[in-house]
């Protein structure tokens, strides 16, 4: 697919990340534009190279699916710092996500880094940001999902909290990371974007966090409930489930239309969506007594008609297969199909423009651009700071 929006062209990412957050980011990076130099360790690489079975080019789905639009450098940082210097004396953005202190004890710290050039718009991301009690530690998504409080309001009421089936934190992270980037960049460069793991959760949850701090209490779980609205749930009907989404007044009074439920309009228990969440429970059984033997296909039918908000409860094979799904471009061959970013640009897609790389697949040519001729890239080798790969093509 065709890719005319190109912002970053012409801008170099230096990526020292790896996991999920950091990987995110410069993908979206990538694709709008960017030179995203990937850069790993010559014997194991980016640790998500190993996340699941083999899929494509010996890489995992979560790498496939995360580190599109990127080069490969193959370089040991300790062995071979020199050379990152190098590369970043060329670059405009550098971003890591090694643990906390490592960079500036490497003398990749953002001051250090600076003082070269000057330029140079450097992002952290960590796992609890840059101050606390907890700065250093390391951390992943699902840790934070249950430290930030996103596991406990996540679940049915009267089972354990659970964790939200996709890596919401560290997709979250990597755009929060995308757009601080993005905007120092608009402001001439020479800034340090810091974004963590925990912020983003935190930030994921801020009615929560504000209804707790007026004195609401400790939000619970809801299953497929929201909390402020009523009735915004999923409903069982026969053959299907049903996510049913009644945002005010107006749509109530339309769905108890379409249930041919006139009793529940009329009942001053439901007259508000305030009176309704108070009594949640009540109206939920109510509907749910109603819709139980109601075949799935005729209910979604009658909710449309009517101008009720609905879906069916999908599963993930459901929608990507789907039309909409399909009218949209959101599945992308490079060369395996993968989602696309969802984002579009006067009508068209913001579309990945490379595959994602073997490890060390582009070592030669980037130093090779940077000035090492080919005896210097055999002692690179022999020494184990770099690793070189063929080309396949």
């Amino acid at each position: 697919m065709a890719n005319g929006f190109l912002p970053l062209d012409g801008v170099r990412v230096v990526d020292v990340t790896s996991s999920l957050a950091g990987p995110y980011c410069t993908e979206i990076l990538g694709a709008l534009g960017a030179d995203v130099v990937k850069v790993e360790h010559p014997d194991r690489g980016d640790e998500a190279r190993a996340w699941g079975p083999p899929f494509s080019e010996g890489s995992s789905v979560m790498f496939y699916a995360a580190n599109l639009n990127k080069r490969s450098l193959a370089l040991d940082l300790k062995r071979g710092p020199e050379v990152l210097l190098r590369l970043v004396d060329s670059a405009d953005v550098f971003l890591q996500s090694l643990r906390p202190g490592t960079a500036t004890r490497l003398g990749f710290g953002a001051e250090e880094l600076r003082a070269r050039n000057p330029r140079l718009v450097c992002c952290d991301i960590g796992a609890f940001g840059r101050a606390g009690p907890l700065r250093e530690r390391p951390g992943y998504d699902p840790l934070l999902q249950a430290f930030s409080g996103i596991m406990s309001v996540t679940g049915e009421p009267d089972r354990p909290g659970v964790r939200v089936g996709a890596s919401i934190v560290d997709q979250g992270t990597g755009m929060w990371a995308a757009l601080g980037i993005i905007a120092a960049l608009h402001s001439g460069g020479g800034h340090t974007v810091d974004v963590s793991l925990f912020e983003t959760a935190l930030g994921l949850m801020p009615y929560q966090v504000t209804a707790y701090l007026a004195g609401g209490g400790v939000p619970g779980r809801h299953g497929t409930a929201f909390p402020l609205i009523s009735p915004y749930q999923v409903f069982h009907a026969r053959g299907g489930d049903v996510m049913v989404s009644a945002g005010n007044d107006g749509l109530f009074a339309r769905l108890c239309s379409a249930l041919d439920l006139p009793e529940l309009r009329a009942d001053a228990r439901f007259a508000t969506n305030p009176d309704r969440v108070a009594h949640r429970e009540e109206l939920a059984t109510l509907l749910q007594d109603r819709l139980r033997d109601e075949p799935f296909a005729e209910l979604l039918e009658r909710l449309e008609a009517a101008g009720v908000p609905a879906a069916p409860v999908n599963d993930v094979g459901d929608a990507a297969d789907h039309e909409q799904t399909k009218a949209l471009g959101m599945i992308q061959p490079t060369p395996e199909p993968t989602v696309a970013l969802p984002l579009s640009v006067d009508g068209e897609r913001v579309s990945h423009r490379r595959p994602p790389p073997r490890l060390g697949e582009h070592t030669d040519e980037i130093l090779r651009d940077l000035g090492y001729d080919e005896a210097a890239l055999v002692e690179l080798s022999a020494e184990g700071v770099i690793r070189r790969v063929e080309s396949t093509s």
